[in-house]
C-alpha cells in the first residue's frame, strides 16, 4: 500500500473518531439532562433526542472499527465522554448536545466533501457515515421543540 493510503486511511480514521467523541459528549449531556427531568420529560427525551444519537454514536464506531479490520489498521480505543456539572441546567446540557452533535456532522461532512472516502476508504465507510449524519440530521430541530414546551 503507498504512502499516501495509509496516511490518508489515517485521516480517516482520524476524523470519523473525533465525530465519535462529539457524539459520545452529546450523550453525556443528554444523560445529565434525563437525571434532571420529571419521569415524563425524561422520556420524551430519550425518544425524541437520545436515542438518535445514541444510534448515530454506535454506528459511528461500528463503522470505524470496521474499517479499520478490512485495512488492517489499528483499532481507536473509545474512553466514555466527561459529563458536565450537574448544576447547570436541563437547557444548558441539552445546548452542548446539540453543538456536539453539530460539530459531528460538519467534521463527517467535511470528511466526505474532501474525497477522501473514495480516494482511499470504501463503500461500506461511505455508506456508514451517510448513515451516521442521516440519524443526527434532525436533532437540532427536535431539541429546539423538546426546549420549547420544556415545563409546560
Amino acid at each position: 500500500m503507498p504512502y499516501a493510503t495509509a496516511d490518508g486511511r489515517r485521516q480517516l480514521l482520524d476524523a470519523v473518531a473525533e465525530a465519535a467523541d462529539e457524539l459520545a459528549a452529546a450523550l453525556a449531556a443528554l444523560t445529565e439532562a434525563y437525571e434532571q427531568l420529571d419521569d415524563a420529560s425524561a422520556e420524551r427525551l430519550e425518544r425524541e433526542l437520545f436515542g438518535a444519537v445514541q444510534s448515530a454514536y454506535a454506528r459511528a464506531r461500528r463503522t470505524l472499527s470496521e474499517f479499520a479490520r478490512r485495512h488492517e489498521l489499528e483499532q481507536r480505543a473509545f474512553e466514555p465522554a466527561v459529563r458536565g456539572a450537574p448544576g447547570r441546567g436541563v437547557k444548558a446540557f441539552i445546548d452542548d448536545a446539540v453543538d456536539d452533535v453539530r460539530r459531528a456532522d460538519s467534521t463527517l461532512g467535511t470528511l466526505q466533501d474532501s474525497m477522501l472516502p473514495v480516494e482511499v476508504g470504501d463503500a461500506e465507510l461511505r455508506a456508514g457515515l451517510a448513515q451516521v449524519r442521516e440519524l443526527i440530521a434532525g436533532v437540532a430541530s427536535r431539541a429546539h421543540d423538546f426546549e420549547r414546551t420544556l415545563g409546560r
